[in-house]
């Protein structure tokens, strides 16, 4: 008997499950970093050690039932809304600035006590959403500069100014080069591949010029010699060094940072890295970074067997994303490039960016769903 295309949509196929178990894996492995790397700043805070991880662990697990929820949704219903994604997206970049600031920036939105969500991470799907669909209906022209540069580069531009004004030069950074992956990637000549690039390069500079050129200069000299003022601008940076180097090959024993005890400020956040490396050493360090570099390898074979080319680009660009912060976020840490806010996906703190993580790998899941189907 014939199966219809009609019988294979109301079907739901085998999902990934290496992906899936990857995924898994990193999520445990972060939540118990982050309890490790917490408890002590949590106590000193809030008088309760447990206070981060028990909200991260929530969410975690709202995150896996989400994950697996969207896994059984055609990822084609996407298409119906991209336009209204990245119009909702771009409408919270211009709410959040009518917040008040933290830690000198305006990247949140309060949602009182269910804490707070930063628009920036809702852009980077949005942007992911948007160009696997303008690729998936002008694959054929991808190769003119019309088609193929003009709209990735007008919604990357109006995106950076509006995080400029934040200011978060890191999430612009970040979209920026899932972006040129993306256009890479979906057929972009190399010519015109190589004037976004330029074109993407001189914005990052400018971005960083409109801050002044002390703060470049303290930057720049933040990171040649992070010594040369570590009671002030290079402190966390210093810390940080400090937590890595103490690891030495084995770590000092899950747990037993010293770090952490309040040197190392916000251990839980963007540098939670380090107390990896301080507590597991170089081994369980590379063992993290291979989980990483697995995943997204997992996520480049299902993109390489998507049904179609939205569903590819979806998967390079949610996969990539991952590999990209977690890429930067440790170059950050280890001082291979200057200091800038970007956190580590599944490790670092923050439950509404979890969750929403995870929803995104739902998304890679259920495009191996369609795979297997294909096979049908």
């Amino acid at each position: 008997m014939v199966k219809t295309k009609k019988d294979k949509i109301k079907k739901v196929g085998m999902m990934d499950t290496t992906f899936f178990i990857l995924v898994l894996i990193l999520l445990t492995f972060g939540l118990i970093m982050l309890f490790s790397a917490s408890y002590a700043y949590a106590l000193y805070r809030f008088g309760d050690p447990f206070d981060y991880i028990k909200k991260q662990a929530l969410f975690a697990v709202m995150g896996v039932v989400g994950m697996l929820l969207i896994s059984m949704i055609d990822y084609h219903v996407l298409k119906k809304y991209v336009f209204w994604l990245f119009g909702f997206s771009f409408v919270l970049l211009i709410v959040v600035l009518f917040f008040p600031e933290l830690n000198g920036a305006k990247r949140w939105i309060h949602l009182g006590p269910l804490g707070t969500f930063q628009p920036s991470e809702l852009m980077k799907f949005a942007i992911i959403v948007l160009f696997a669909y303008l690729v998936s209906v002008n694959y054929k022209r991808m190769g003119t500069f019309i088609y193929g540069v003009l709209p990735f580069m007008f919604s990357i531009g109006i995106v950076a100014f509006m995080m400029l004004l934040q200011p978060h030069l890191s999430g612009t950074v970040l979209i920026g080069m899932i972006g040129l992956t993306m256009m890479f990637v979906g057929g972009t000549k190399y010519r015109y591949f190589m004037i976004a690039v330029i074109l993407v390069v001189i914005g990052v500079v400018g971005i960083v010029m409109f801050k002044g050129i002390d703060y470049v200069a303290e930057r720049l000299n933040g990171w040649i010699d992070p010594f040369s003022d570590m009671q002030d601008s290079t402190f966390q940076t210093v810390q940080s060094l400090i937590a890595i180097g103490s690891g030495g090959v084995m770590g000092l024993g899950l747990g037993q940072s010293r770090q952490k005890f309040l040197y190392l400020p916000e251990p839980q956040n963007d540098f939670i890295f380090s107390i990896v490396c301080e507590e597991l050493g170089f081994i369980g360090a590379l063992l993290i970074i291979l989980l990483f570099v697995l995943l997204v390898y997992r996520g480049f074979v299902i993109a390489s067997k998507s049904p179609d080319k939205f569903g590819m680009m979806l998967s390079v660009g949610l996969t990539v994303q991952v590999g990209l912060q977690a890429m930067l976020n440790i170059a950050v840490v280890s001082n291979t490039i200057p200091n800038t806010g970007i956190s580590l996906p599944f490790f670092s703190y923050g439950g509404s960016s979890l969750m929403l993580l995870l929803c995104q790998m739902g998304i890679v899941l259920n495009i191996s769903r369609q795979c297997s189907l294909e096979k049908v």
